[in-house]
């Protein structure tokens, strides 16, 4: 059996305001102590991941790179050496730009990190502003050379489309820069307003606007075509890899390989069983220093549930799904709208029909 490691580092330097991931500024003491927190936390799973090869490790957060590079590194060798780890295995770590130098980039390749995921968001500082990103245009193309000259050859960039007063002239050139550092793997993500977040009380409170779907619709559309005409594969609703550089940790959510999270708030699935780890970074650090497992919940997915869930991640891939796996009454619309192709018995999401996943797939399965 085949697995993916996950580690949550949920320090940031600042907290933007559309983020609703278990992230947290002003947490950097807690840093030392949350490192031993994760090597301890690895120590008490890994009799039960016994015989499971980790074929991938993703490092994320929050900010990783806000962590020393040799205490990332250590943890590294730690877990290699309480868990079987693939060789080669996928080890991507997340940076910020304004975290990372050639030193810090160098001392991580070396200690075995093979690939960076930076995340840019956008290459227009209004954009940046309005995401409330602290890093420039020119922090990303600096942390992008260094990235190259410590030898990464691995390299993905993060965007975000559809802030407050970006145009698809801005997108554009975003795409067009991004496009133009030739990383190996590109992600963009169409903004959400989560509304727990300060970006989601602003929208509440009539302050920001919020994304507008037809512009959201028409940057994904140019991203499609922009990203495809300069030899990027659109594999999944959200990333495009040039020809065998897709992210091979990724690419196990999808295909519902078993995963181990650890750190606070980190989800793990195996078996039918998802379970997560308490949030609070003070709590998961009391838990694992008294030698509990941090499990805040869990949940057991029945059959049905378990058969939706590969439908619902199944579309969202290139591959798509086995035909037989829906009611073909339910997918005909699709089909007969363009949303979906039918490829050699399988079902496919057009680009369209990607931009819509969700939908279309909740209307063929709900």
């Amino acid at each position: 059996m085949s697995a993916g490691l996950y580690v949550h580092v949920p320090f940031c330097l600042t907290r933007c305001g559309y983020c609703d991931f278990n992230a947290y500024a002003g947490l950097g003491h807690l840093s030392n102590r949350y490192v031993r927190a994760l090597a301890a936390e690895a120590d008490l799973h890994a009799p039960g991941w016994h015989g499971v090869e980790f074929v991938s490790v993703f490092f994320g957060g929050g900010t990783p790179t806000t962590l020393d590079p040799s205490e990332l590194v250590g943890l590294i060798d730690h877990c290699r050496a309480v868990l079987a780890f693939d060789d080669p295995v996928e080890i991507t770590v997340e940076a910020n730009p304004d975290t990372v130098d050639a030193e810090s980039l160098t001392a991580l390749r070396r200690g075995g990190v093979n690939r960076l995921s930076m995340g840019a968001q956008s290459f227009d500082p209004a954009v940046l502003a309005a995401l409330e990103r602290v890093h420039q245009p020119t922090s990303v193309r600096r942390a992008f050379a260094d990235a190259r000259a410590a030898g990464f050859d691995d390299v993905n960039v993060d965007l975000i489309f559809g802030a407050n007063g970006e145009s698809v002239d801005s997108w554009r050139h975003t795409l067009e820069e991004t496009v133009a550092l030739q990383p190996e793997h590109i992600s963009a993500y169409a903004l959400t307003i989560e509304p727990a977040t300060p970006l989601g009380r602003a929208v509440e409170a009539g302050r920001t606007p919020p994304p507008d779907p037809d512009a959201q619709a028409d940057m994904f559309e140019l991203a499609c075509e922009l990203l495809g005409a300069s030899g990027y594969e659109h594999y999944e609703v959200s990333n495009w890899a040039l020809p065998g550089r897709e992210c091979r940790h990724n690419l196990g959510y999808w295909e519902r390989r078993p995963y181990l999270g650890l750190g606070a708030g980190a989800h793990s699935w195996r078996d039918g069983r998802r379970w997560w780890n308490v949030r609070p970074p003070e709590q998961y650090l009391a838990t694992v220093e008294s030698g509990s497992d941090p499990i805040g919940g869990e949940e057991l997915l029945d059959d049905e549930a378990s058969r939706l869930e590969s439908v619902f991640l199944g579309l969202r891939t290139s591959a798509g799904i086995p035909a037989s796996d829906v009611d073909a009454h339910r997918a005909a619309p699709f089909l007969e709208e363009g949303l979906l192709d039918e490829r050699d018995g399988r079902l496919v999401l057009t680009e369209r029909g990607l931009f819509l996943a969700n939908d279309v797939v909740l209307a063929m399965t709900g």
